[in-house]
């Protein structure tokens, strides 16, 4: 079982997004996330998701909003993955060269035209809702199969 985060930087009606092409053996390569990654021993849901946004973005975070929780099975063929899911709407510094890929704002409107991974166009939109979620989404082979979904 993996532990991680997935983080949503806002500002202006845009999103910063990650356009994952720097890492090899990247299972996301070609493919646009949100921030985010793995805990660290110790880390709270928190502590990750700002350690993670200075890490790839080099901003410093000032609010952070937990808006969900997804359960990917065997996402990766190999564990299960537990994902908090934060949006952030207050941080400082500019932005660095990332290690992950190519970082970009992205209008709000243009999230579902841009190349995710199949649930993320399910639960991207979920993010702008006033209210929290926990859902699984299954994959296959790197294919979307479905998802289940609760809203609180």
């Amino acid at each position: 079982m993996k532990l991680a985060t997935l983080c949503y930087v806002q500002k202006e009606n845009k999103t910063l997004m990650l356009y994952r092409n720097k890492k090899k053996n990247d299972y996301h390569e070609g493919k646009w996330n949100g921030l985010g990654g793995k805990f660290e021993l110790g880390e709270s849901p928190e502590d990750c998701a700002i350690r993670e946004i200075k890490e790839e973005a080099g901003l410093t975070v000032k609010n952070l909003i937990m808006k969900g929780f997804i359960t990917f099975p065997l996402f990766d063929e190999v564990d299960d993955w537990h994902v908090f899911l934060f949006v952030i709407d207050k941080f400082e510094g500019e932005l660095i060269d990332s290690p992950e890929g190519e970082l970009e704002w992205i209008e709000n409107d243009k999230l579902s035209e841009i190349n995710l991974w199949e649930g993320d166009k399910i639960f991207i939109p979920w993010l702008f809702e006033d209210k929290f979620f926990s859902a699984k989404f299954n994959y296959e082979n790197g294919k979307f199969v479905d998802y289940e979904v609760n809203f609180y």
